[in-house]
Parts: structure tokens; C-alpha cells; sequence
């Protein structure tokens, strides 16, 4: 039962939404195509479907229940269509969002969700499925793992989708399911929106002294940018020494402002506008305007728990964990207080050191009697980055000039060519893009007869007006055998420092490991050799399991002779002097103490709001009151402001997958250090010793996917299961 929607059945020439014979024609959508595109393939899905479920009740159990080839791949087949193009559609509004994709997006939302549950919900299905399963039998062949896998995984989702809900509480699923996807959208939309509105003009140029040439130019070309229309200069007339500057929210701007202006006040109102995007405690300067996302946080809360019950879970964070490696709420909590048992004596000291070279350093203002109780949280990343500086004789400008995007991205490709036995090639022109600054690649496999075997595109600066923050991989195209897609593509996004004139794009040591993060992912999902799309790649992996690959990427990073393979000075193509690097691979500890308290904050605070926290008690607990008693627990030694709104911008927990999940980074840390550990048993300079664990890693980690669970995974890999030992000495701890 082949999908008749992108082809043929309704006009796939006048709608590019419709035309799915390659790759996106990004260049001709435009918002008033998605809702006619939505309808004509949810109305096929169905018609499918039905016809699906019809042969599963006519024909006999044997041949429709135990045939895996009459389900699963068909149910590939009929999903297509309307994934490819959700897929394409939600991929736009995270990138090119403006008004009226907004619109249709939303308005298709909750057609889309109604739909993708009516096949969830099918109680035929499940049966056949649950037939399908109990007949197969246990095998070491992977066609047949991943077969299984994905019969399971189906099942798993069925069960937690609401296949087992009857009446009132199926109905109220469904509302709950569709008006979550709602919130979710409203919510970033409003992260978005509430990041663009804010600016500071700066005409003073004292306030400039001591900070970077490269930040001025961001924030002198910023203002250019948005008073263009009111003046005659061109961008060369620009002068970032002179200014005006125009500092932002957007995450190249602010980090450079908060570690590098001077003026307590200035850094104050930054923070304070950053901690308080989306809330109630935003000063918002357009009228008749609402982005509070507390409201929104309170309902998600609760549909989330209500939604919990019907499933006969206790809470969220039961239901989340119901398909990932971790077994219980308590099973996260003794790993993140195993580590911060280590992380926190250390994360004092650090915050101590820092307050007083602050003192010592910085004037009346920092002292003892103007500030009895220590820094603020807006002097912290000031004054960590003036200490730095100070103990290791190296200044993040120092090290722009050699790292420049394309050949960091260049000295990756190398890296990922020599030990995972693959080539990666531009390919600008063989796809169409929806931003001139997006750069496509062919990925071919040089271990086999040099085939095409994956593509990804590459979104990698900053684009405030419309492209959210932060960095992520996504998927474009699945590998899949019944869909006949054999060339899996991926997303790569990134929001790095944009050319400035002859300059070309100068990336931080920190956008640097992020797009090597990025790529991890990337590969993941683009080396598999699954062929059943819903375990192929990233799918059907444990959440808790998916950072493996890109954290595993990270540790590349300090790695000598895969630094000098892309950090050379952009003008003269010297070399990074080697005592730069030694610093470099010296700051990987940093102030370890802090990052790993902050990121075990952030996880048990996520796993507190879904666990324990009753979004409808009559004690008059708040969220925030939630992030103050965890702070205490685990950031007790830098406690948030009472005007804190951090949670109204948590993203990765309210309008991301990583709900109960924002642990993942650490428990997937554990692997990806371990994973790492047996290229330096065999020594990192043992090129053909590396080569061989590179293929093991490929083979297993980045070609199994979803296909056979994680855990086995990694034995396959490692020969063994992880343990933190080298997580915690990576990271300075042990």
C-alpha cells in the first residue's frame, strides 16, 4: 500500500509542501501552502489507515498479525507524507519564524497531533502488533533486532500514547495531548519574541574600555544593522572603536557583554533582562503585548500530571522515564548526588577564589563592606573571565584569530574522516536552502565502494530576527527501507558570530566544542545502518542515551593533533602557538565545580516539578519557590535572585523533549567520557590503534541506532558497562 500524497493524488507541482521527490524545496514554501498540504495528507493518512486496519480484521491472524511485512513498514509508508512535511514546517518556524508561518503552524498543530493519534490510539493495531511481537523470536541477526525493536518501541508508544484509555478519560487525553502542543509552541514563540525585543544602546565609550575588539564589532555592527534605514553609512564606515553599540539578548551578544563590560549597572540590566525573558517580571515596552509564560508553565504542569494518571503512572517523571535507560527518579537522583558530592566542595572554592580576586582587583565597590555577602550573580561571569585571563595568561580574543569557522568546520571533517573511515564533501547547490548563509554536505563511505550514504545542511551563525537561539541537530530525512529513503539527512543549527566585513566568522573555544557536539549528533543519525525507519539513526534510541555521540565529540577538542588541523590565525595561516594550546587544554577544568552544579541543578530542579511538585496545591508553592528548595540542595553556593524567572525561558523542558529528561546530559556524560577513555587506552597517538576503536564506535554507537537497546549497545563497544571513573577525572574531579 504505497503513499499516493507526494506524488500524484493531490497536485504535488502546485504545493511544494507536496512535492517530497528529493530534498525540501525550501526556496518556494511559503506559509499559505501548509494548511492545504496538512489536510489533503492527514485526509490520505486516514484513508490508508483505515485500509490498513481493514486487512488486519479480515485476513487471518496468522498471515495479518505474524507478517511483520504486512504492519510495520506500511504504517512507514502511510505516516510519511505528513511527518515530511511537519517535519519541514516545524524546522522553519525554528529558523525563518515570522507571523504567518506562526499562524498556520498553529492553526495545523492540533490537526496534526488529532491525527498522529488516531493511529496510536488503534486498538487493532496494538493487537496486531502484540501478536506480531509474541511471534517473533530472539535473534543476533540485526535486521531482525532492529525489527523487534521497533515492534516494541511501537507497542511502548501505543501504551503511553493512550491506546488503553476508554471513553471520558480517552477524550480527555486527546485535549490534554493537543492543547500541550499548543502551550509548547506558545512557549518558545514567547522565549523568541521576548529575546528580539530587548536592546541596549550604548553611546559612551568608556564603557567600552577593556572590552575585545571582536565584541564591539558584534555590537557596533548590531546597531548599523537596526538603524540602517535612518542613515547614509555602509557597513565599512561602521567603526566599533567609536560605536554607538547595540548589545542584545541573543547569545553571542550577551555572553560577551556579561564577561566583558566593565560597568556593574550595565551588566546588572543585562542580566536581569536575560533572567527575566517570558515572565511577569519581563519589562516589556510594547503595548498590548503578553509573552508571561508563568501561566504556561502552571498548565503544563498540570496537564502533564494529569495526563500521568489517566496513564496510571503517579507522575510525569514516572511516564518519562517509562522509555529511557533510567529506572526510576530515584535512580537519577543517587548518579547527580554521587557527582556533585565531588562538584560542590570544589564549586565553593571556585566561587571563592573568584570573589577574591574580584576584591583584590576590582575597587571599593567589591568590597568586603559594599559587599558583605559576596558577588552578585551578574559580577560572576565578569570576574571568572578577568581571572582566567590572569591565571592562565590567555584571553578569548587571543584565540579568535585561529579559529575561524571554515577551517575549524574543515579540521572536524578530517577528524571524522580519519577515524571513522568516512568523507564529507560540499555540496552548496544541490540543495535548496532557506538562508543564503546555509552550506549543504555529502557524507560518502570511504570503507565500502565510496557510496553517497548521508547529507546534512549547515545553519551555523546567528539570526536574532527570526532563528531561535542555542544549537541543534535535527532530522530532515529518516533512513528507511520501506519508504525507500536510503540517504538519510540531518540539521545541523548553530548560532555562531557572524562574518564582519573581511572578517570571517571567528568562533569562541565554547562554539567551537558545541558544533563538534552538534556533528555528533549529526553522525548518529547519518551512519546508521538501520533500514527500519523508527530505530533507524536517532529514533527509537533512549533519551538518556542520545547526548552519547556529540558529548563523546566534545573531548576531540583538546586533542593536539586535531586542534592544529583547523586552528590557524586567519590572515597569516600560522599556527596556534603550542604554549596557547597548553593553556587551552589546561582551562578544559575551569571552573568545573561550578559548570557541573549548575547542570546537576538544572536536572534535579526539572525532575522536582515533575516528580514531587503538586502544580495544584493548596499550600501555595510556587515553581519558583520549587527552583529556590532545589538551589539549596544544589546550587547553595549561588542562590538565585527572588526575581529570578529562569524557568520561564527552561526551553529544553517546556517546549523540548527533555520534560524529566534534562538529566540525559549527565547520565549520557558518563558513556560518552567512558566511550572516549578506550581511544586513550590505546593511545591517542597510535594512529592506527585509534583507527581501529574509531570503526569499533562507528559499528556500534553510530550505526546501530535505536536498533538494539543502548545499554547493549555500549557493551559492544566497550566490551563492558560504563562507569563514572573518567567522567569525574575528565572533569577534574576525581
Amino acid at each position: 500500500m504505497a503513499s499516493s500524497v507526494a506524488s500524484n493524488a493531490i497536485g504535488a507541482p502546485s504545493n511544494p509542501f507536496l512535492d517530497q521527490a528529493g530534498l525540501p524545496k525550501f526556496s518556494k514554501f511559503e506559509p499559505q501552502y501548509l494548511l492545504p498540504a496538512i489536510d489533503a495528507q492527514i485526509d490520505q493518512m486516514r484513508a490508508e489507515f483505515k485500509s490498513l486496519e481493514g486487512s488486519l480484521v479480515s485476513s487471518p491472524k496468522e498471515e495479518a498479525c505474524e507478517n511483520y511485512d504486512s504492519i510495520v513498514p506500511e504504517l512507514e509508508r502511510l505516516q510519511f507524507p505528513l511527518s515530511y512535511t511537519w517535519g519541514v514546517a516545524g524546522h522553519l518556524n525554528a529558523v525563518k519564524n515570522g507571523d504567518e508561518l506562526r499562524q498556520a503552524y498553529e492553526r495545523a498543530q492540533p490537526m496534526v497531533v488529532k491525527a498522529f493519534s488516531e493511529l496510536s490510539q488503534s486498538r487493532v493495531l496494538f493487537d496486531s502488533l502484540t501478536h506480531l511481537k509474541e511471534s517473533m523470536e530472539t535473534s543476533h541477526d540485526f535486521r531482525e533486532q532492529q525489527r523487534r525493536r521497533a515492534v516494541e518501541k511501537s507497542l511502548k508508544e501505543m501504551k503511553l500514547g493512550g491506546v488503553g484509555l476508554d471513553g471520558e478519560n480517552k477524550e480527555r487525553f486527546n485535549q490534554i495531548k493537543i492543547r500541550l502542543s499548543e502551550i509548547s509552541t506558545k512557549f518558545s514563540n514567547n522565549v523568541l519574541d521576548s529575546t528580539k525585543a530587548f536592546s541596549l544602546t550604548i553611546h559612551d565609550a568608556q564603557k567600552m574600555v577593556g572590552v575585545p575588539s571582536s565584541a564591539k564589532n558584534i555590537w557596533a555592527q548590531a546597531y548599523f544593522a537596526k538603524n540602517a534605514s535612518a542613515t547614509t553609512s555602509t557597513s565599512k564606515e561602521v567603526d566599533p572603536d567609536k560605536g554607538p553599540w547595540l548589545v542584545t539578548l541573543d547569545g553571542p551578544s550577551y555572553i560577551a557583554a556579561m564577561q566583558h563590560i566593565n560597568d556593574r549597572a550595565i551588566r546588572e540590566q543585562l542580566y536581569r533582562a536575560y533572567l527575566t525573558r517570558a515572565s511577569d517580571m519581563e519589562n516589556i515596552q510594547e503595548t498590548n503585548t503578553s509573552r508571561n509564560n508563568v501561566p504556561l508553565i502552571q498548565e503544563i504542569l498540570t496537564l502533564r500530571l494529569e495526563a500521568a494518571k489517566l496513564l496510571g503512572f503517579q507522575n510525569h517523571a514516572e511516564q518519562s522515564l517509562a522509555s529511557k535507560m533510567a529506572t526510576s527518579v530515584n535512580a537519577v537522583k543517587e548518579l547527580s548526588d554521587l557527582i556533585a558530592a565531588k562538584a560542590l566542595p570544589m564549586a565553593y572554592a571556585e566561587l571563592d577564589t573568584i570573589t577574591s580576586y574580584a576584591r583584590e582587583h576590582g575597587g571599593a565597590e567589591y568590597s568586603v563592606e559594599s559587599m558583605p555577602n559576596g558577588l552578585m550573580p551578574w559580577d560572576i561571569t565578569f570576574w571568572s573571565e578577568r581571572y582566567k585571563e590572569n591565571k592562565f595568561s590567555l584571553k578569548e580574543e587571543d584565540l579568535l584569530p585561529y579559529f575561524s569557522f571554515e577551517a575549524v568546520l574543515s579540521g572536524l571533517f578530517s577528524l571524522v574522516e580519519r577515524i571513522f573511515g568516512i568523507e564529507v564533501k560540499p555540496a552548496d547547490g544541490d540543495a535548496d536552502v532557506w538562508n543564503k548563509d546555509v552550506r549543504f554536505f555529502h557524507i560518502y563511505d570511504k570503507e565500502g565502494n565510496g557510496e553517497h550514504i548521508a547529507s546534512f545542511y549547515l545553519d551555523p551563525y546567528s539570526r536574532p530576527a527570526d532563528k531561535r537561539g542555542g544549537a541543534w541537530m535535527d532530522v530532515c530525512i529518516n533512513k528507511s527501507e520501506a519508504c525507500g529513503r536510503n540517504v538519510p539527512v540531518a540539521y545541523l543549527t548553530c548560532n555562531g558570530r557572524n562574518p564582519v566585513g573581511d572578517v570571517p566568522s571567528l568562533m569562541s573555544f565554547n562554539e567551537v566544542t558545541t558544533l563538534a557536539h552538534e556533528l555528533g549528533h549529526g553522525l548518529q543519525h547519518m551512519l546508521t545502518k538501520a533500514t527500519v525507519g523508527d530505530v533507524a539513526g536517532i529514533n527509537g534510541v533512549e533519551w538518556d542515551a542520545v547526548e552519547l555521540p556529540s558529548q563523546f565529540m566534545e573531548n576531540w577538542c583538546y586533542h593536539k593533533p586535531t586542534v592544529y588541523g583547523f586552528a590557524k590565525h586567519y590572515k597569516t595561516n600560522e599556527p596556534l602557538p603550542e604554549e596557547m594550546f597548553n593553556k587551552l587544554k589546561l582551562q578544559k577544568t575551569f571552573n568545573a565545580g561550578m559548570m557541573t552544579m549548575r547542570q546537576i541543578y538544572f536536572g534535579q530542579m526539572d525532575m522536582e516539578l515533575h516528580s514531587s511538585y503538586d502544580p495544584g496545591n493548596d499550600k501555595g508553592e510556587t515553581i519558583f519557590d520549587v527552583q529556590h528548595r532545589v538551589a539549596k540542595m544544589y546550587s547553595p553556593h549561588l542562590l538565585p535572585m527572588e526575581w529570578d524567572r529562569f524557568l520561564c525561558s527552561f526551553s529544553h523542558i517546556f517546549a523540548g523533549g527533555y520534560s524529566a529528561g534534562y538529566y540525559s546530559y549527565l547520565w549520557a556524560e558518563v558513556m560518552s567520557a567512558d566511550a572516549f577513555c578506550a581511544f586513550e587506552d590505546v593511545g591517542l597517538d597510535k594512529e592506527d590503534e585509534v583507527q581501529k576503536v574509531g570503526r569499533s564506535f562507528r559499528d556500534t554507537v553510530l550505526s546501530l541506532g535505536g536498533g538494539v537497546h543502548p545499554s547493549d549497545v555500549y557493551r559492544r563497544f566497550r566490551g563492558r558497562d560504563p562507569t563514572p571513573e573518567a567522567l569525574l577525572r575528565h572533569k577534574g574531579l576525581s
